[in-house]
């Protein structure tokens, strides 16, 4: 399906069309300007919206104060899965957030956070910056009227929080799980009833027992989260998100509108949250996951049968978008790109590491 079809067919083809003329114009005062950034994160959740401010407060500095970046937690100006149609609208003028809370506007956006056995974060940012990922991310973008850049990464996530044991692919049948994105249709396909939840509402889903389970980052967000309140099995690797990456997306009249130097400034300020928000995370993970132990927490793997099954379920979802042309392009450039990266990276730096782990203990 080409662009132009899309936008006939997509529920946010009138939005996207009106942008034109209910675009809100940005703030300004004395030669400054004043940009909404709005976000799918409730304030304060660690890491995530930790590297909304970070970009914004960049954008700021680097600018010396002639280009401010106003954050909105979710729920302040629109909701947390709102924030899309807000900046195609022109309701407001950019957001951060995981792009694949809305692969229903386009499955496409998924591989612009994560898609299931998919790219860890540093084959994510290899693709990005030096292979076709930006491109691709911006001929998604010209369909919403959105200009994208990557903005924050939270590396490999946890496979999540569950009240009993997952002992074989049949333990999700059933199973209320909260999941977004690719990897919770292939939940879906075990038989779970996935939820697609806002992250600053899961903490209370799982505490009232409305899931029964959920992912959310890993041990240092999973911990400020307080899930370990609540149950004690964790599962530490997951299929569904190795390296997640975060946008930062510009309504692209908004974004056309700034002087070259302010484009330059939003996108080295999102590549450079990318990178910090990737080492925080990594940072505080190993402390935090000694912590969750310390408290009782038992951290446990998948068996390989379930794993198997997360694989089939992942081709599955994939095999069922590949009639959208641009889904397609972007999965067949993606996977081209992930093992000319891996290759390299197994042979050197995954040798390395186990060699290093076994000579150090």
């Amino acid at each position: 399906m080409d662009r132009r079809s899309f936008l006939k067919t997509s529920a946010l083809g009138g939005s996207a069309a009106a942008a034109t003329t209910a675009l809100a114009a940005p703030a300004y005062a004395q030669g400054k300007r004043t940009l909404t950034m709005v976000t799918t994160w409730g304030r304060g959740l660690a890491g995530v919206f930790d590297a909304a401010q970070h970009a914004a407060d960049s954008i700021t500095a680097m600018s010396d104060g002639n280009l401010t970046i106003d954050v909105k937690a979710a729920g302040e100006l629109v909701g947390a899965f709102e924030v899309f149609d807000a900046v195609t609208s022109g309701q407001a003028d950019m957001y951060h957030g995981a792009d694949y809370y809305f692969v229903g506007q386009h499955p496409g956006y998924a591989f612009f956070t994560s898609v299931p056995f998919g790219m860890t974060a540093q084959e994510l940012a290899n693709w990005y910056y030096h292979g076709n990922g930006h491109a691709l991310h911006d001929e998604l973008g010209e369909i919403f009227g959105l200009k994208s850049f990557l903005g924050g990464n939270t590396g490999a996530q946890a496979g999540g929080w569950f009240r009993k044991e997952i002992n074989g692919p049949e333990d999700f049948n059933g199973l209320k799980f909260r999941m977004p994105g690719l990897g919770g249709l292939a939940l879906g396909k075990l038989g779970a009833s996935v939820q697609n939840l806002p992250g600053a509402e899961v903490y209370q889903a799982l505490a009232s027992g409305a899931i029964d389970g959920t992912e959310w980052i890993g041990p240092w967000a999973d911990e400020k989260a307080g899930f370990q309140e609540i149950t004690k099995t964790y599962y530490t690797a997951g299929f569904h998100e190795p390296g997640a990456g975060l946008s930062i997306a510009t309504n692209r009249e908004v974004f056309d509108s700034l002087s070259p130097a302010h484009q330059k400034i939003v996108e080295i300020a999102s590549a450079e949250a990318h990178q910090w928000n990737l080492a925080q995370f990594l940072n505080n993970n190993g402390a935090a996951l000694q912590r969750l132990q310390s408290a009782g927490v038992k951290v446990l793997e998948f068996p390989d049968s379930v794993w198997d099954a997360f694989g089939k379920a992942s081709d599955e979802v994939h095999q069922e978008n590949m009639g959208d042309e641009l889904y397609k392009k972007i999965y067949d450039d993606y996977q081209a790109s992930l093992k000319a990266s891996s290759g390299w990276i197994q042979k050197a730096e995954g040798t390395y590491r186990t060699q290093r782990d076994r000579v150090l203990g």
